[in-house]
């Protein structure tokens, strides 16, 4: 997660970003060590159960995702992008700040009071 502030879970955006860090540790996982596993030490039980493990993450990311367009109404471009993130290495890491300025700004709303 970018910065010295961690994500928190209190708004559909900090779930996001926390699903998208862990996310995207195991697909850095799968890549980088369960793949050589299999390939070069002939372990596939390696990819089978990380792989399990990342499928897994992935649906959760995708769930948080949806969920996140719609608390925040995110255009459909952006939540492309978000998406697309996911399955880049490393595009979760990359993604992540701009996601906080989402969630610090989607904050800002929710704390202001209304406006006649």
């Amino acid at each position: 997660m970018s910065g010295t502030a961690a994500a928190s879970p209190r708004t559909p955006i900090g779930r996001l970003r926390v699903v998208a860090f862990v996310e995207g540790c195991s697909f850095l996982l799968l890549l980088g060590v369960a793949m050589p596993l299999k390939y070069l030490a002939g372990l596939p039980l390696a990819v089978r159960l990380l792989g399990s493990l990342h499928g897994a993450l992935f649906l959760l990311f995708c769930a948080a995702l949806v969920h996140a367009m719609v608390a925040a109404r995110w255009s459909m471009p952006w939540s492309t992008v978000v998406f697309i993130s996911s399955i880049v290495p490393f595009g979760t890491f990359l993604i992540d700040a701009r996601l906080k300025r989402a969630d610090d700004a989607l904050r800002l709303r929710s704390a202001a009071p209304p406006t006649r």
